[in-house]
């Protein structure tokens, strides 16, 4: 009984936010009726606000701003629908582009630690692989230590890239997106609550993975200290 309400407490916490925001985001796709789409919308904004270098595509997988091709990337629905959903999405997308026209620094270090987890990702993962046989063979301590660090090295940098996601989104919501819909008479007054629900959505679809980061970093330092 102790153990299964601190259980049930985590689950609420990794499971949670993931189902509040695709609820929230759901909900108000029937809310249509606006005179663009979501790709028409966020091609609008970007002209206007003088981003004309960014490109805006529709692909299959998630919403998303793609800095290295400085590309705003929506999927399916999001591109082509007429709904509220589509065009404050696509408000937080261009917030992305926003923040990167703007330098702003958050932004910049998870583009460079994403691309740091990549390699240190494949680095652990073959030093995973190759330890234990050098282990081993060698029967040496420190071939142990550096098995360690390996693993180490997997679960915290993508920890650190969800940790720093989060302000990040935090940010393209509430002080880029939400400022342009409101300053552009985009919504009216009964639209605007539900244009801040979507935006804390949009900022929370990282949390699960960010807590799901830290309590692997947690475990593992758990197995070091053994």
């Amino acid at each position: 009984m102790y153990l299964l309400i601190p259980l049930l407490l985590l689950l609420t916490l990794l499971v949670g936010p993931g189902l509040w925001a695709r609820q929230v985001l759901e909900r108000y796709r029937a809310w249509t009726g606006f005179p663009g789409s979501g790709e028409q919308f966020a091609r609008h904004l970007l002209e206007r606000l003088k981003l004309t270098e960014v490109r805006v595509e529709t692909t299959p997988g998630g919403d998303h701003y793609d800095p290295r091709e400085r590309v705003v990337r929506l999927n399916e629905a999001t591109s082509g629908e007429r709904s509220l959903t589509a065009i404050v999405v696509a408000a937080h997308e261009v917030g992305h582009a926003l923040q990167h026209a703007q330098n702003f620094r958050p932004l910049e270090m998870r583009a460079q630690l994403v691309a740091l987890a990549q390699r240190g990702e494949r680095l652990g993962s073959l030093a995973l692989v190759a330890l234990p046989v050098a282990t081993a063979l060698t029967r040496s301590p420190g071939v142990g230590l550096l098995m360690a660090v390996a693993g180490f090295l997997v679960l915290a940098l993508p920890a650190l890239v969800h940790l720093i996601t989060l302000p990040v989104e935090w940010d393209a919501s509430f002080r880029r997106a939400l400022p342009i819909l409101q300053a552009g008479g985009y919504l009216d007054e009964r639209q605007m609550p539900a244009a801040r629900r979507i935006l804390t959505a949009c900022a929370l679809t990282y949390l699960a993975g960010s807590l799901i980061s830290l309590l692997n970093v947690w475990r593992w330092l758990r197995v070091l200290r053994r």
